[in-house]
């Protein structure tokens, strides 16, 4: 039956177009289950190593950021001109043993190194799999198809949450890493076997099927030249600092602040960041993709309004004493930060060639993570730190309201991007 189907440019039916993407996205969902899955298990890893918040913020953001970021260039690089289903392949499985060996940590130090590890493989995950989902999916599907990819965050979340959480209140943290490390192993095997490479610029027409590879610094070169690109990439970034800075103390502030138990927080938070989340990333791209055939400038000015309607929803969060009305407003935070991914990703994938994809997606990446994933959970941990002495357990409330201004001066990035978008596209003939 499969050879009956209709092909597109790219030579696969639709049926494989979509099981590709299914596969890309549980890679996506094994990526986040590994990275997130020290943030529910960091209030009992601090008392077992005896660690402090900032050391909690560098092991979970910055450090991570630093190996994750800066590595990513050189291995999209490689991808822009290699076989990117292979590269996928191989960092799952590197990302997915170092996660394994976090349970064997014995200090920081060993924690440390483990996690720079975790950040080594998924350097290559991400910025692979945007140029091949670009390549399996034409210009006015990709939007949408971008935001399935992207709901691998949610979903890894919401497994990282759940049985990290599980696991750690009856096996303990070691057993958690060991437990949802194995299996990333095991699908890098079968992602290998069963996914096959798309050509480059399938889907589309015109420049975007130049073939020739380039070095970063041409990309950068030519993504400076688009003028949306700084602006855009600002954008995510200072919003990814508010997700992370969020997302990541989320454990800890049920913990401390509210009483929670460490088994109940998993469950939660797995639920109403997984599913609220994921709805949200979903109807970021399908929005933007329906909305976006009239004019262009709803791709960035929904993330846009919807980060301004999260703001009220943070504050609930924080400062909201009743713990249900508390948690109920963290869902719906979590919803409205997840629209922006997949609508920013396809802006950056329309301003160059098919052979600058996966460059251009990791520089993306780059400054998105280093600004929100690097300093967005250290700077709340530092704060905290600073703020113990005088105020105690509300240290934590207050440092993580920063996300609040932080919130302001990414929306107003994103409307000045939806302005350079359209202008940039004017430029290049393409609306």
């Amino acid at each position: 039956m499969q050879n009956k189907e209709p092909l597109n440019d790219s030579g696969s039916s639709e049926l494989y177009r979509n099981y590709v993407l299914v596969m890309l996205t549980l890679v996506y969902v094994f990526n986040f289950v590994d990275r997130q899955l020290l943030v529910i298990l960091q209030e009992s890893i601090k008392k077992e190593l005896h660690l402090s918040d900032t050391q909690l913020g560098l092991l979970s953001g910055f450090t991570f950021a630093i190996f994750y970021v800066t590595l990513g260039i050189p291995i999209a690089s490689l991808a822009d001109k290699r076989n990117r289903r292979n590269i996928v392949a191989m960092s799952l499985g590197l990302w997915s043993v170092m996660t394994a060996f976090s349970g064997m940590a014995r200090n920081f130090i060993q924690l440390l190194l483990a996690r720079i590890g975790v950040g080594v493989g998924e350097a290559g995950g991400s910025p692979p799999a945007h140029a091949m989902i670009s390549d399996y999916f034409k210009p006015e599907k990709r939007a949408t198809a971008l935001s399935i990819y992207s709901t691998g965050i949610y979903i890894g979340i919401l497994v990282g949450f759940l049985m990290g959480g599980y696991l750690n209140q009856h096996l303990g943290w070691r057993a958690a890493f060991f437990a949802l490390g194995i299996p990333g192993i095991i699908f890098s095997l079968l992602f290998y076997t069963t996914v096959k490479e798309p050509r480059r610029g399938a889907t589309d027409a015109g420049d975007a099927l130049v073939s020739k590879a380039h070095s970063p610094g041409e990309v950068i070169k030519f993504l400076y030249s688009t003028r949306t690109f700084v602006y855009l990439a600002l954008a995510t970034g200072l919003h990814v600092f508010c997700i992370y800075g969020l997302v990541n103390w989320a454990p800890s502030f049920l913990s401390r602040l509210h009483g929670m138990k460490n088994s109940e927080i998993g469950v939660l938070l797995g639920l109403i960041f997984g599913i609220g989340g994921g709805i949200g990333t979903f109807a970021g791209g399908w929005l933007t993709d329906y909305f976006g055939k009239k004019d262009k400038r709803w791709y960035l000015k929904i993330p846009a309004y919807a980060i301004i309607a999260s703001i009220f929803f943070a504050a609930g969060a924080l400062f909201l004493q009743n713990t249900f009305f508390s948690v109920v407003c963290l869902g719906l935070c979590a919803s409205l930060h997840s629209m922006y991914l997949g609508p920013s990703i396809a802006v950056v994938h329309s301003l160059v060639p098919a052979s600058m994809r996966a460059l251009s997606s990791a520089i993306l990446f780059l400054v998105l993570n280093l600004i929100g994933l690097g300093f967005g959970p250290l700077v709340v941990g530092m704060i905290s730190d600073f703020l113990a002495p005088s105020i105690g357990v509300e240290s934590l409330r207050w440092a993580m309201s920063i996300i609040i201004l932080v919130s302001v001066a990414s929306t107003t990035l994103f409307f000045i991007s939806a302005k350079k978008w359209t202008e940039d596209l004017n430029l290049k003939g393409r609306i």
